[in-house]
């Protein structure tokens, strides 16, 4: 495996390459070298016979001839004189192909066509001075160059001068430069090697040292630092190397300075934190969400979300909260191991937006809660339920001091009044434990069948003296005739219809109207409070049922208003399976209207 990554290397590929451009030129030029010495050597010859041939008068001689045969002894003795061991072979052929003179004597007289080219002799017949195409060997396989020259004149062509060259010495010194070539070619590839070598090593020397350095920085060393060495592209790229590595350096290290700030917070933040993905298993909590739920890092490793939280709120379960959460966070509130927490979660996703788990943030509200209770119960109560009934008695006791009131029997009524208020505030006082429970659906009403209108009734008699204070006018438009039954606990809808009634005082001018009805709807019992008073901003209209909520916070608290009173007779109206709605434009007055169901028609009705 060493051996196959190291040949694979970067250093021996450019030395291959480098190897291979050498070897690929040196072949071409050493190729076109040979074929040029082989053509100067052969031109060289040719050159050598035609020069040799004009300036002798073997040629000229033999053009005196009129018949080549008639005279073969005379030119084979001109032939054998002019020979003298130049040329390897001479031959005088005449038209008929037949050897006429020859320094190869047993050839004289006898047909070329064996001995001679053919091809070379007829052109030369044509008159043409020719040589044969090529190295043509003789039967010892001697190479040879082979011309003919043409004796006479263009149209009286008798023969031709047949010469025969050894070319074997050409050859052979062309065999030495090749062996020569090959050794410097050996000799120049070594070099290349060695230099290719040295010069991939330059190369590749910065690019190990840069992946070195760059396998400590995976390893989270940032200290590596390339030595800039050369301007070129490695140069550059050793430059790049270290700006990058500063550039990761900072980088992490803000990173790893946010990280610690996250932990910190996540350590010390009030409200705990969890993390848990798509099978069920936490994968983070921090200590606030470990001590709310009673987890350790053991219980994180072994135990499932869905095991812990089993058993205390079921829509908490993992697959309720990614159900809750697909359009978005969604918020909860559990009851855990005698505790109160609040819960958002929502999903979180990985880079390419597939969800991966949910998280969770846990805030225990039980002291707050308990907070929230103990205001209830104090402020709903005492100061607001015990108010109303304080108001009216001290209204009944005021005019009885101040001796205006001299008919005894109206006397006796309004001592009557106030014996029943004093009366009710006792049972109110009672009941505080009971309203106070109003928020979680504990209190038990004690409901039988009543007549509505007697109560709406007494409720108006009641704050009769306070309207007539300020000169406003309770308008009573239902028919006090009639019987409208429903099943109520009397002093819970009379609180509300008290309530309502003295906010409808309160809150209208001095010579202000009231209306006051009542009816059946349907199944339902319906009354309607109607003033001309002040009314409510429209944009305050959503808040009105809120605790401790008020549209003028001095006012109301000049008049005594704590903010809770429709709040508290919403609740009551509600856990009579009721309703009760508020309309009201600033500067003209408001209404509200309360619904009840209707008692069912039985053989006898307890009317009071």
């Amino acid at each position: 495996m060493f051996g196959k990554k190291r040949w694979s290397s970067i250093r021996w590929k450019i030395v291959f390459i480098y190897f291979l451009l050498v070897f690929i030129a040196t072949t071409i030029i050493g190729v076109f070298i040979m074929n040029q010495l082989e053509s100067y050597y052969k031109d060289s010859i040719t050159s050598n016979i035609t020069k040799m041939v004009h300036e002798s008068t073997l040629l000229s001689s033999l053009n005196e001839y009129d018949d080549l045969k008639s005279h073969q002894e005379e030119i084979q003795t001109n032939v054998q004189s002019w020979y003298g061991g130049v040329l390897q072979e001479i031959f005088v052929v005449d038209s008929d192909f037949t050897i006429i003179a020859s320094n190869n004597e047993s050839l004289v007289m006898k047909g070329a066509v064996t001995s001679l080219n053919q091809t070379l002799i007829l052109r030369g017949l044509n008159g043409e001075k020719a040589e044969a195409d090529g190295i043509i060997t003789n039967n010892k396989n001697i190479p040879v160059k082979n011309m003919v020259f043409p004796i006479g004149e263009d149209d009286d062509i008798k023969g031709v001068l047949y010469l025969r060259e050894d070319m074997s010495s050409v050859y052979d010194t062309i065999d030495q430069s090749k062996v020569i070539f090959v050794r410097a070619m050996a000799i120049a590839l070594v070099i290349t090697v060695v230099l290719g070598f040295f010069i991939a090593r330059s190369i590749t020397v910065p690019i190990n040292d840069v992946t070195e350095k760059a396998e400590r920085m995976a390893q989270g060393d940032f200290t590596q630092e390339v030595s800039v060495k050369s301007d070129d592209e490695i140069g550059r790229l050793a430059e790049m190397f270290n700006l990058l590595r500063k550039q990761l350096d900072l980088t992490l290290s803000e990173i790893s300075s946010e990280k610690s700030k996250l932990e910190t917070i996540l350590r010390y933040m009030a409200d705990g934190l969890i993390a848990v993905d798509l099978s069920g298993h936490i994968i983070h909590a921090n200590p606030a969400a470990m001590q709310m739920l009673g987890i350790s890092d053991e219980d994180m490793e072994k135990r499932r979300y869905d095991d812990i939280i089993k058993g205390y709120n079921e829509e908490l379960q993992l697959e309720k909260l990614r159900e809750n959460s697909k359009d978005g966070g969604a918020e909860d509130i559990f009851f855990y191991r005698g505790s109160t927490f609040a819960v958002r979660y929502d999903r979180f996703k990985d880079e390419s937006g597939q969800d991966i788990g949910i998280i969770m943030i846990l805030q225990d509200i039980t002291e707050r809660q308990k907070l929230e209770n103990m205001q209830m119960d104090f402020v709903a109560n005492v100061s607001h339920e015990l108010k109303t009934p304080l108001t009216t008695i001290k209204s009944y006791t005021e005019t009885l001091l101040s001796g205006d009131v001299e008919d005894k029997e109206l006397t006796r009524n309004f001592l009557s009044i106030v014996d029943a208020e004093a009366d009710r505030m006792n049972r109110l006082v009672k009941d505080l434990l009971q309203l106070s429970r109003l928020d979680y659906k504990q209190e038990k009403w004690y409901k039988k069948d009543s007549n509505l209108i007697s109560l709406l009734k007494s409720a108006v008699t009641k704050v009769e003296l306070t309207a007539k204070n300020k000169n406003q006018h309770l308008n009573c438009i239902f028919d006090d005739s009639q019987r409208i039954m429903v099943v109520i606990d009397k002093d819970g809808i009379e609180q509300v219809l008290l309530n309502i009634l003295s906010n409808a005082i309160k809150y209208t001018q001095e010579g202000g109207r009231i209306d006051i009805d009542a009816f059946r709807v349907g199944k339902y019992a319906r009354i309607i409070i109607a003033d001309n008073g002040i009314g409510i901003p429209e944009k305050e209209l959503s808040r009105v049922f809120e605790r401790f909520f008020r549209v003028d916070r001095a006012r109301s608290r000049a008049m005594g208003g704590t903010g809770l009173g429709l709040s508290i007779s919403k609740q009551i109206v509600e856990d009579h399976n009721g309703n009760i709605e508020l309309e009201s434009k600033e500067g003209k007055g408001t209404k509200v209207t309360i619904s009840l169901p209707l008692a069912p028609i039985r053989g006898r009705q307890n009317i009071e």
